[in-house]
C-alpha cells in the first residue's frame, strides 16, 4: 500500500475514505526526511494538500503506537486565510486523525469566541484558525503557543494578499524557535520568499505544480460578448452545461447581489456569498448547495475561499479575475479529486487583449468561442432528456398503473410530447445574444446628420477592440445615465470612437461618467474638443492615481 509508512490509525482512515494512491503532493510528503524538516510546498488548489500536511506533521503528534496522548497545549497550529477554508481543513483533519484520538479546535471569525476559549482551556492537539481570531486569543492570554511542534500556513500567498502579515508575524514570533514551519502556497511571490527566510531554517522546497498543475482536469473556455450581454451569457452557459453545481465569480458585493437577484428571477435555484452575509447566512447557503436545494452560487473571490463542493463541475468568471493567480484560485474550485470541470471566462470585446495576456501568465490552454445560443441550449436539452429517459430505472406498481392509465386515455406520441413539454417548462429560458460585431459596422456613417446642437465625446475603444454600436450604445447609456435616443452619430476609428450627445444633457452625461468610472476603469470617456474634425488628441489615461480596482 502506498501509505504503508504511516501510523496504523492514519492508514486505516485513508483506506476507509477510499484513498487508493496518494496525489503528487501527498506522495512528496511520504518521502524520507519530509516529516522532520521545514518545508516550502508549491501545490495548487484541489491537489489534496490538506491531507498532505496532515501526513507531514504525524511525527509531531503521534507516538510510536500511533496515539496522540492526553490533550494539553497545542502541538500543531494550522493558519488559513478564511473561515470557510479553516473549517474545511478542520473537517479533513478530523477524519484523518479520528482513530488516533487527536482533538482539534477551530478558532475562526464569525463564531462564538467565548466557546473557543473554553475549548482551548480544556486542552487540544491541533488548532485550526484564521489569523485575526488566533491573534485575538493570543493577546487575551487564551492561546498558549509555547508547546507547538509544527506550524502550517495554508495558502500563505492569499493571507499576505489579504493583509494578514502582522497577524502572521505575531503568531510565528510567539511559537517556539525549534518548531517546524510548513508553508503551503499555490504561488511563490517575493513576500512569501521573505517570510520563509525569516521564519524557516534550511527549508526544503517541494513543488508539485509540474505534476499536478491544477488545470489538468479543468477545461478552460473563453466566450466573447458585448458588455451588455454578460448576464445573458451567464444564463446560457448555465443552461447549456446544466451542471450539478456551479460557482459564478463577481468582483464586488453589489455585483453579486445584482446577478443573484436576476438569476433567481429567471428561475435558477441560486444562493449568494459575499462579505455582507453573516456566518449563519453563509452556512445556510453552503448547506443548500451540498444537499442540492440550490445548484448555483454567486460569490466574490474572498467569500468563495475554502469552499469544497464535490459535485462542482462549472466555474463561470462573470467578471474577469484580477490576475493569473486569481484565475487559478477561482478555477481550482472545480476539477478536484480526479473529476473533470469547466472554467468559463466571459470576456467583453474590449477586454480580450488583456485577458489573453492574463491567460499566457497562467499558462493555460483556452478554447475561444461565443456563448451558447438558444438553439444550442435546446439541442443540449433534447440530448439530456433522451439520455435520462433511456437510463435504466426501477418501476414500482404505482408507476406502471399510472402509465397504463395514461395509455388508455392518450396516444403514445401525445404522452411523449407532454413529457417533453413538462420537462422544458421547469427549465429557465435561454437568452438571445447580440451577434458578434462586424469590424467596420457603424451606427451612422461618417458625415451622417447629427442631433442638432450637440457635444462630441471620444472613448479609447476602436475597431481593434471590436467596437460595435450594438454594444457601445447600451454601454454609453449605462455609464452616462442617458437614453438611446440621446446618443447621436457614432464614428468608430481604429483605436478610438467618437460620439455625440445633445448639449442639453452633456453636463449631466459627463458627471454620470465620472461617478461610474469605478465600474470600468479601463474605459476612458472625455470631451472631444472641436468635434470629429477638430483635430483634438485622442483621450489618454489620466495622470495620478488610478480608480480603485476590485
Amino acid at each position: 500500500m502506498p501509505f504503508s509508512l504511516l501510523p496504523v490509525p492514519l492508514r486505516e482512515a485513508l483506506t476507509e475514505r477510499g484513498y487508493a494512491a496518494p496525489t503528487a503532493v501527498q506522495a512528496a510528503m511520504l518521502e524520507e526526511d519530509r516529516g522532520t524538516r521545514d518545508l516550502i510546498v508549491s501545490a495548487q488548489t484541489g491537489s489534496g494538500k490538506t491531507v498532505a500536511f496532515g501526513i507531514a506533521i504525524a511525527g509531531q503528534l503521534l507516538d510510536e503506537e500511533g496515539r496522540a496522548g492526553v490533550p494539553g497545549l497545542p502541538r500543531a497550529l494550522v493558519i488559513a486565510p478564511t473561515r470557510e477554508l479553516a473549517l474545511q481543513v478542520s473537517r479533513e483533519l478530523q477524519w484523518l486523525y479520528a482513530r488516533a484520538g487527536v482533538r482539534i479546535t477551530s478558532c475562526v471569525g464569525g463564531m462564538d469566541p467565548s466557546r473557543e476559549r473554553r475549548a482551548l482551556s480544556h486542552g487540544t492537539h491541533i488548532i485550526v484558525g484564521t489569523p485575526g481570531r488566533l491573534r485575538d486569543h493570543l493577546e487575551r492570554g487564551a492561546l498558549d503557543l509555547s508547546g507547538l511542534a509544527a506550524v502550517i500556513l495554508d495558502e500563505a500567498d492569499e493571507m499576505l494578499d489579504m493583509g494578514f502579515r502582522e497577524d502572521l508575524e505575531e503568531l510565528l514570533d510567539a511559537a517556539p524557535a525549534e518548531r517546524r514551519t510548513l508553508l503551503f502556497s499555490a504561488t511563490m511571490p517575493r513576500p512569501i520568499v521573505a517570510l520563509a527566510r525569516r521564519y524557516q531554517k534550511d527549508a526544503l522546497t517541494v513543488s508539485t505544480l509540474g505534476a499536478e498543475r491544477g488545470h489538468g482536469d479543468i477545461s478552460y473556455q473563453a466566450v466573447t460578448v458585448a458588455p451588455s450581454d454578460i448576464e445573458n451569457a451567464v444564463v446560457n452557459l448555465l443552461r447549456f452545461h446544466e451542471p450539478d453545481t456551479a460557482i459564478i465569480f463577481c468582483a464586488t458585493r453589489e455585483a453579486v447581489r445584482q446577478l443573484h437577484a436576476r438569476l433567481v428571477d429567471r428561475g435558477f435555484h441560486a444562493v449568494a456569498l459575499s462579505g455582507e452575509h453573516s456566518q449563519s447566512e453563509r452556512n445556510h447557503a453552503l448547506q443548500a448547495l451540498r444537499d442540492r436545494r440550490a445548484r448555483v452560487c454567486v460569490a466574490t473571490d474572498v467569500a468563495a475561499r475554502g469552499i469544497d463542493l464535490p459535485n462542482l463541475s462549472l466555474v463561470i468568471h462573470a467578471e474577469l479575475p484580477r490576475d493569473a493567480e486569481a484565475l487559478q484560485h477561482r478555477s481550482g474550485r472545480t476539477g478536484r479529486a480526479g473529476k473533470k470541470g469547466i472554467a468559463a471566462l466571459i470576456v467583453p470585446y474590449p477586454r480580450r487583449r488583456r485577458t489573453e495576456a492574463m491567460l499566457r501568465d497562467a499558462r493555460v490552454t483556452v478554447e475561444w468561442g461565443t456563448p451558447p445560443t438558444p438553439e444550442q441550449v435546446a439541442e443540449a436539452d433534447r440530448e439530456r432528456l433522451l439520455a435520462a429517459l433511456s437510463a435504466p430505472v426501477e418501476l414500482d406498481d404505482e408507476d406502471r398503473a399510472l402509465g397504463a392509465r395514461l395509455l388508455a386515455e392518450r396516444q403514445p406520441d401525445e404522452i411523449a410530447a407532454m413529457l417533453v413539454r413538462a420537462h422544458r417548462a421547469r427549465l429557465p429560458a435561454a437568452e438571445e445574444l447580440l451577434d458578434a460585431p462586424a469590424p467596420r459596422e457603424r451606427r451612422q456613417e461618417d458625415g451622417a446628420p447629427g442631433i442638432g446642437d450637440s457635444v462630441w465625446f471620444r472613448m479609447n475603444i476602436g475597431r481593434e477592440h471590436r467596437a460595435d454600436p450594438r454594444w457601445l450604445l447600451p454601454l454609453l447609456c449605462r455609464r452616462g445615465h442617458i437614453q438611446k435616443r440621446e446618443v447621436g452619430a457614432i464614428r468608430i476609428g481604429q483605436r478610438e470612437t467618437m460620439f455625440e450627445v445633445p448639449r442639453s444633457v452633456a453636463g449631466r452625461f459627463m458627471a454620470a461618467v465620472k461617478r461610474t468610472a469605478e465600474a470600468d476603469p479601463e474605459l476612458i470617456i472625455l470631451p472631444a474638443e472641436g468635434g470629429p474634425e477638430g483635430g483634438a488628441r485622442r483621450p489618454e489615461r489620466p495622470r495620478g492615481p488610478r480608480p480603485p480596482r476590485h
